[in-house]
């Protein structure tokens, strides 16, 4: 199966984010949303209300990561901005279970995200009940920075986790996604990668060619 794009607005042009969703909507299979609340990451990004007036732009799925100190907090407000789908930090709380429980009670789909330090095995009691396993390339909201050398084999390690226990999770690779890297991730096994300046910074066909190469 070819790589699925989960889009991320945060390498979009945000004076102009209605028209680059537009643009890069026809190779895009979702949007990835970077939510950021300057304390768990250090950085501030994306908020309810830019959700909310960018969800009219594409019926394509919505997923909120959220790099928060608070994730439960912020499911609701999300939810009813227009996202689909939420994926959480691990680390960002001490009960996965409980945020779990939230988003999909809130009726979106669920990921959990490992940081580069966290081992594949930290996801693994909750494996059956996730929808997406983001491996994450490189540190949470740092922008520009290449994928950190373990992530093939985490891709492998989850793979291994999701076969033995008959999930249906996908994987997705988040961070350091290149043009060099993309064969990478694709052989090593994951389903989505979410590609920033690789889609929004050059035309979005160069990177439909590489994935159909691979």
């Amino acid at each position: 199966m070819p790589l699925k794009c989960a889009s991320s607005l945060w390498s979009a042009d945000m004076s102009n984010l209605a028209a680059e969703i537009r643009r890069v909507e026809p190779y895009s299979d979702r949007f990835h949303i970077d939510v950021c609340d300057g304390h768990y990451a250090p950085v501030l990004l994306f908020f309810p209300d830019l959700v909310r007036a960018a969800r009219p732009h594409t019926s394509k799925p919505f997923e909120v990561h959220l790099g928060c100190t608070d994730p439960l907090a912020w499911v609701k407000p999300f939810r009813e901005a227009g996202a689909d789908g939420a994926i959480f930090y691990f680390d960002s709380t001490r009960e996965p279970q409980k945020v779990i429980d939230a988003i999909r009670d809130a009726g979106m789909y669920v990921g959990i995200s490992l940081t580069l330090d966290e081992p594949i095995e930290l996801a693994q009691p909750y494996i059956k009940q996730l929808d997406v396993l983001t491996i994450m390339g490189t540190a949470a909201a740092i922008k520009g920075a290449g994928m950190d050398p373990r992530v093939p084999d985490k891709i492998r390690a989850a793979r291994r986790i999701i076969e033995m226990h008959r999930s249906r999770t996908e994987i997705e690779a988040d961070g350091g996604i290149r043009e060099q890297t993309v064969p990478v991730i694709a052989e090593a096994g994951a389903d989505w990668i979410v590609p920033g300046s690789l889609m929004f910074a050059q035309p979005p066909e160069r990177l439909m060619r590489l994935i159909a190469s691979h």
